[in-house]
This record gives C-alpha cells, sequence and structure tokens, in this order.
C-alpha cells in the first residue's frame, strides 16, 4: 500500500507508529549506566523516557480506551512518576514493556472506529484525537532522546 496515500487510519496509525519506533530506538545503542545517566535537572533520562512513553501507551489505551482504571492497569499516579526508575529496570526489561504495551494498545485501538470517544479531564476526546495526541507526544520525547543520546556520545568521545 502506497502510504502517502492511504485512509485516515492507516495514516494515523503508521505516524504513531514511526514514532513508536523512534522511542523504542533510544535504547538501541545506550548501556545501562548512559541510559540512567542524569543529563538535565528533571527526572528525564533515556530509559525513563521510554518508561513514561509506556506510561502514556498504557495511560491512553490501556485505561481510556479499553475502559479500565488505572488501579487495574498498574499506572502510577502522577506523571513524574512514570519517570521514576526501579533498581529492577533495565534496558533490556523497560524496552521490552514498551514493545509490549504498543502491541496491546494496536489491539485495543483495532476494536474501535477513529469516532469512538472517551472521557478525559478535559472532556470527551476521539480516538482520532489520540492518535494525534500520542503521534505529538511520542514526537517530542523522541527528540528529547536523541538531545540525551548527543550529550551522552559527546561525553563518552570528549
Amino acid at each position: 500500500m502506497n502510504t502517502f496515500v492511504a485512509g485516515e487510519r492507516a495514516t494515523l496509525e503508521e505516524r504513531l507508529d514511526l514514532q513508536r519506533t523512534e522511542i523504542a530506538g533510544l535504547l538501541a545503542d545506550v548501556d545501562e549506566d548512559g541510559a540512567r545517566a542524569r543529563l538535565v535537572p528533571s527526572l528525564t533520562t533515556v530509559l525513563g523516557l521510554v518508561k513514561h512513553a509506556t506510561f502514556v501507551e498504557q495511560v491512553w489505551f490501556h485505561a481510556r480506551l479499553a475502559g479500565r482504571t488505572r488501579a487495574e492497569v498498574g499506572l502510577p499516579d502522577t506523571v513524574e512518576e512514570s519517570f521514576t526508575l526501579g533498581a529492577d529496570d533495565t534496558v533490556g526489561s523497560v524496552r521490552a514493556a514498551y514493545v509490549a504495551a504498543c502491541e496491546h494498545s494496536r489491539a485495543v485501538a483495532a476494536g474501535h472506529d477513529l469516532d469512538t470517544t472517551v472521557e478525559w479531564h478535559q472532556g470527551p476526546v476521539s480516538l482520532r484525537w489520540i492518535y494525534g495526541h500520542m503521534i505529538a507526544e511520542l514526537a517530542r520525547h523522541a527528540g528529547h532522546g536523541d538531545i540525551l543520546l548527543e550529550q551522552l556520545d559527546a561525553g563518552a568521545s570528549g
């Protein structure tokens, strides 16, 4: 299929999957220490970004769209907590959790049309809106991750 002239849903899903690939790719060539390195004042690390992206998938698809509570999904109470790394978080475990979350998100979304709406604290939103929001959010975080990886590379070669 020529994705440049695909239908709306195929286009949105392709754009989202491209960003998902970028997020997962942040962990491709980074070691455990680099993945956890705090290079900015916030909790943002390469590993934390991917862990947060898992949280975002779970919030929008596993909880809101699937109609489950945050507690049922096992989500932390705050966005900030989604960046917090535990001792058992590794490059491999966080990447595997992210890939699994994306697969589950795709399966949940497949059962809904683009006009399906869910409640959000600012009012109802459609699956179409969720796709657009996720594309923007993941693209922003992939960019953050790229910058962190550049800083790690500069530190390693400097």
